[in-house]
């Protein structure tokens, strides 16, 4: 991938969505909402203390799947696959396997 997040933020790659409920109804991709989870493909270095000026780490490593708010981030197009830009603030949780 060619991109590097800078200060606070994460790259995020959408999960798929189920296209089938737990009764067996097949959704159809124009009803279907998007996804609020997601992969990090990678994260930026921290952001800086205002007191200090050290860097401080982020809590989300790659590879962690996380949960986020449907409008969050901003949608960017790289290679053909449609990613994430947002702030570490803009994500809710972790998933935990």
């Amino acid at each position: 991938m060619k991109l590097r997040p800078l200060h606070d933020r994460v790259i995020v790659k959408r999960l798929e969505q189920e296209t089938k409920t737990a009764s067996g109804i097949v959704i159809p991709d124009n009803a279907a909402e998007k996804p609020d989870q997601g992969e990090v493909l990678a994260v930026g270095p921290g952001k800086r203390n205002e007191k200090s000026g050290d860097f401080v780490a982020l809590n989300i490593k790659v590879g962690d799947r996380v949960l986020f708010g449907k409008y969050s981030g901003q949608t960017v197009k790289v290679d053909g696959d449609e990613l994430l830009v947002m702030k570490e603030d803009d994500l809710f949780a972790v998933v935990e396997k």
